[in-house]
């Protein structure tokens, strides 16, 4: 049986993520990494409490709750990167680690400003959504084109070997997805 793991790259209603979108001109500008279709586990550098952008660190996100929760309309883009079984224990080990060691972690503020400005500028225990998903997928040995620290959003959606399976609003796949499972 084949393993994946999944992108999602989406765009939430927030105030920084609307500057983003202003700043970047690009439709999407967070992504998370999912070992599932049915996106039961999402994960990402992202705020940890839902009214307050700071303080941010590695979080479980959950379709529905949290700053998902807060907008009914997420457009989104979900691809799926095929992996080896070895990949995927990986995957899941490091997913692990930074579960268990989340308070050693924080959000890459500074490292906003070097990405845009495409500085490499790797910061221990420091990420942003997209150096968390790039480095990941690095130590699972899938072979980047750019250093993890220079990755963004919009470079997710044309990773080499994704394939997109669906494009749409995010909390429609979701909730389909649930109602499906509940009848299977």
């Amino acid at each position: 049986m084949e393993e994946y793991i999944y992108l999602i790259v989406a765009q939430t209603g927030t105030r920084p993520a609307r500057f983003f979108k202003f700043l970047t001109k690009k439709p999407y500008n967070h992504v998370s990494l999912s070992g599932d279709i049915d996106l039961s586990e999402m994960y990402s550098f992202c705020r940890t409490y839902r009214p307050f952008p700071l303080p941010a660190t590695f979080n479980k996100e959950i379709v529905g709750e949290g700053t998902l929760g807060q907008f009914g309309n997420i457009p989104c883009e979900i691809y799926r990167i095929s992996v080896s079984p070895e990949q995927k224990a990986e995957y899941n080990r490091i997913i692990s680690h930074f579960a268990e060691n989340r308070r050693i972690y924080s959000y890459n503020l500074l490292g906003l400003l070097a990405v845009y400005f495409n500085i490499e500028w790797k910061r221990e225990n420091s990420f942003v959504c997209s150096q968390f998903v790039a480095y990941t997928m690095d130590k699972m040995g899938i072979r980047l084109e750019k250093p993890f620290s220079l990755y963004t959003p919009d470079d997710f959606r044309r990773f080499p070997n994704a394939d997109l399976v669906y494009e749409g609003e995010l909390n429609t796949f979701y909730y389909t997805r649930q109602r499906y499972n509940l009848y299977t």
